[in-house]
């Protein structure tokens, strides 16, 4: 009887174990199986949220399960990543990021803990250049009258942007830095207030996300002086690129936003969420939705663990130039 006993139990161990081990491709095929977080480090109504709200309806219709949008702003998007950082690596916590939160906080705050290491790159999702402008009683009409203004009266003009550290803020600097030509940086706390005291004459010039700002531009308001990237933009292409006069030709630096995950995630998992997010941008809906917002999706497939180490090499060495710190 104890030997039957025995054998029992050691059979239903063993058949246990054999449908514990049957199960775990399926288990993680099943991903995924409950509603997931999308994190957004900003407040909503800004283009990082409006990217992340426009991806999640895309990611919920293809993954099959809802995906819930957590606005979790403040201390310039790193409150938000670091949530995602923390996250246990299941993909059910991910983060709809810019390039701000990615790649330059670090650079800029040493007081922030994370680290590119502690995310898995899952896709970029789109990006949207930067808009260089100045105010109409400042009398330059294009980015030759601008450096020319600049060369003769160095530290007489200030440009303003969304804060310390911003990809707004490097580009600027960078302006300076390519065009060898001096302006006060005057950080403010958010688009708001930079473009109230814009409009109102209180600063010359100022850098802008596209979409911020060209309403004011189609309305006279603004003078766009050229966007930020290497080419004029497919959204504006009647605005001239600030890379087209020659001192500034090798100015490239816009908006970015990825899809991030937890460092670790397994590799059926990330599997399953590129797939979801290369479906996304070929959709022609999406697409639309992203071209309201002044963002271009990436045509071709982007290899953005690679991207992304050239873009933080990039601003590393503005950050540098500039001396920038927080």
């Amino acid at each position: 009887m104890r030997l039957s006993r025995t054998f029992s139990s050691c059979l239903a161990v063993t058949l246990c174990a054999l449908a514990w081990a049957a199960a775990g491709p399926a288990n993680a095929q099943a991903y995924p199986n409950k509603p997931i977080t999308l994190v957004v480090a900003y407040p909503p109504g800004g283009s990082t949220d409006l990217t992340a709200r426009a991806l999640g309806v895309e990611l919920s219709h293809r993954l099959g399960v809802p995906v819930i949008i957590d606005n979790l702003g403040g201390a310039g998007g790193a409150i938000g990543a670091q949530k995602v950082a923390n996250a246990a690596p299941d993909g059910y916590t991910l983060l709809a990021g810019a390039s701000n939160e990615i790649a330059i906080n670090k650079l800029v705050n040493s007081n922030v803990k994370y680290e590119a290491k502690d995310f898995t790159p899952i896709g970029l999702i789109a990006s949207q250049p930067l808009v260089l402008v100045a105010a109409p009683g400042v009398g330059v009409k294009n980015t030759g009258e601008f450096l020319a203004l600049l060369k003769k009266n160095p530290g007489k003009y200030s440009y303003g942007s969304s804060g310390v550290g911003t990809s707004l803020h490097l580009a600027g600097e960078m302006v300076k830095q390519q065009g060898g030509v001096f302006m006060t940086h005057v950080p403010y706390r958010g688009v708001a207030p930079l473009t109230n005291d814009l409009l109102g004459g209180n600063i010359d010039f100022g850098v802008f996300v596209l979409s911020s700002a060209l309403p004011y531009i189609r309305s006279g308001k603004m003078v766009a002086l050229g966007t930020t990237e290497a080419k004029r933009s497919a959204i504006t292409p009647d605005l001239p690129a600030l890379s087209e006069s020659p001192s500034l030709k090798s100015l490239d630096i816009g908006v970015w936003f990825a899809l991030m995950g937890p460092a670790k995630l397994p590799e059926p998992v990330l599997s399953r969420l590129k797939k979801a997010l290369s479906e996304t941008l070929q959709s022609p809906d999406f697409r639309k939705k992203m071209e309201a917002t002044s963002s271009v999706v990436p045509t071709t497939n982007v290899d953005i663990d690679k991207f992304i180490v050239t873009e933080t090499a990039k601003y590393k060495t503005i950050v540098q130039f500039a001396n920038i710190k927080e």
